[in-house]
């Protein structure tokens, strides 16, 4: 099953890859690196935690080149912002729909799935004649980590 996950997610980055590609994006080894550790990253990266992992692959790369791609994958749609009003944007390759539970000692936030909330914006939008483009569920606890310490 290991390799099958390791298959898959060679996949699906060489397929966000090919997508740059085709606008004229040119892949460098730092933005295929940047790419490669978000994908893999079940975390939500912070751009510093991006910086500090991948630095000792590429020691001539700046924070700056990371906060560029960054900006570069958000125009592109190939990942998500998630602010939290502290200062230090997460960044969120899983562009699916999906929801967030975060815990209120350490930090950490995992993805879980639940049925789609479309009708809460339709609802929304009925109700108040906006134009509503999206939604953000968030769930917050302590997780099992910080539980058991």
């Amino acid at each position: 099953m290991k390799g099958k996950a390791v298959g898959f997610m060679a996949t699906r980055v060489q397929h966000a890859l090919e997508q740059l590609k085709t606008t004229g994006v040119r892949i460098t080894p730092q933005r295929h690196a940047i790419l490669n550790y978000l994908m893999e990253s079940m975390g939500h990266p912070t751009a510093d935690e991006i910086y500090r992992a991948l630095e000792p692959q590429f020691p001539s790369m700046s924070v700056a080149t990371v906060y560029n791609n960054l900006k570069m994958f958000l125009e592109a749609g190939m990942v998500r912002e998630l602010t939290y009003g502290d200062n230090s944007s997460r960044f969120d390759a899983n562009v699916t729909d999906h929801y967030h539970v975060i815990c209120d000692q350490c930090g950490k936030i995992e993805d879980f799935s639940y049925p789609s909330l479309k009708s809460v914006e339709l609802q929304a939008a009925s109700s108040t004649g906006f134009e509503v483009h999206g939604h953000r569920l968030e769930v917050y606890g302590v997780c099992k980590s910080c539980r058991d310490q």
